[in-house]
């Protein structure tokens, strides 16, 4: 049995991860910060798929939200094997028009948000000698992004981030991976007008957008991986970049 958490999951690549991982054999916790009801609605449809599955509704950037967010997995599941952390915004505008308390916001919900989750993840994973963390990130956090500054720094802290983590876990048997998202057709791209997709898509070497279910296939593999597989930051953008 695998007791797994995915933040961001209401929708998305989130909520794609959560159906792809459900089975007889796992529990899943999923969290979501202001999509409450979205929850509610995939919490129902992930449960007859699931051996278990609850919610929890918090910011993944408070500490003391995801504390009690791990309390209830462990009181409910035994333990954590596997975190998905994909919870994450964007903010599209120039550099010198974002506000101290948007760089903030960027950063508590991309960055540290990963560092909360990590924290609690890691210390019961060390009791196992065991575990995989999945962090998803972006090809901006390799290359960066204009009039995406923030969002781009945010993501390649979460790129050194798994780097640094891995080096130290590997010892434990506890992987550590992210997958750099190329254009995935989801909502955080809903700025994007039908001409302004259709232009980016014949940048992109194979011609569209990945759906969020390609991603979850994805993070299906690494998990079925050998922990030897630790410290990748997996491009997954069509050859895009």
């Amino acid at each position: 049995m695998h007791n797994i958490i995915i933040t961001g999951a209401s929708r998305g690549i989130g909520f794609a991860i959560a159906k792809e991982l459900a089975s007889a054999n796992t529990n899943i916790l999923i969290s979501s910060f202001h999509n409450s009801k979205l929850l509610d609605e995939a919490k129902d449809i992930l449960a007859s798929k699931s051996n278990k599955v609850i919610s929890f509704v918090g910011d993944m950037g408070n500490y003391e939200d995801v504390s009690a967010m791990f309390d209830l997995a462990i009181k409910e599941f035994g333990g954590v094997d596997i975190v998905i952390n994909n919870a994450g915004i964007s903010i599209v505008g120039l550099f010198q028009d974002m506000t101290p308390n948007e760089w903030q916001e960027i950063v508590n919900t991309n960055l540290t948000s990963v560092y909360n989750c990590c924290h609690f993840a890691v210390k019961d994973m060390l009791k196992r000698h065991s575990g995989k963390i999945i962090n998803i990130s972006s090809v901006w956090g390799l290359y960066g992004a204009s009039c995406e500054v923030a969002y781009s720094a945010t993501k390649g802290g979460i790129n050194a981030f798994t780097k640094a983590l891995a080096k130290e876990l590997a010892p434990s048997n506890i992987s550590v991976n992210a997958i750099a998202c190329g254009a995935i057709n989801t909502t955080m791209n809903g700025h994007l007008s039908d001409e302004e997709i259709e232009e980016l898509s014949l940048e992109i070497p194979a011609g569209r957008f990945a759906e969020p279910e390609e991603v979850a296939i994805l993070v299906r593999k690494i998990i079925e991986s050998p922990n030897y597989l630790t410290g990748q930051v997996i491009q997954f953008d069509g050859g895009w970049i």
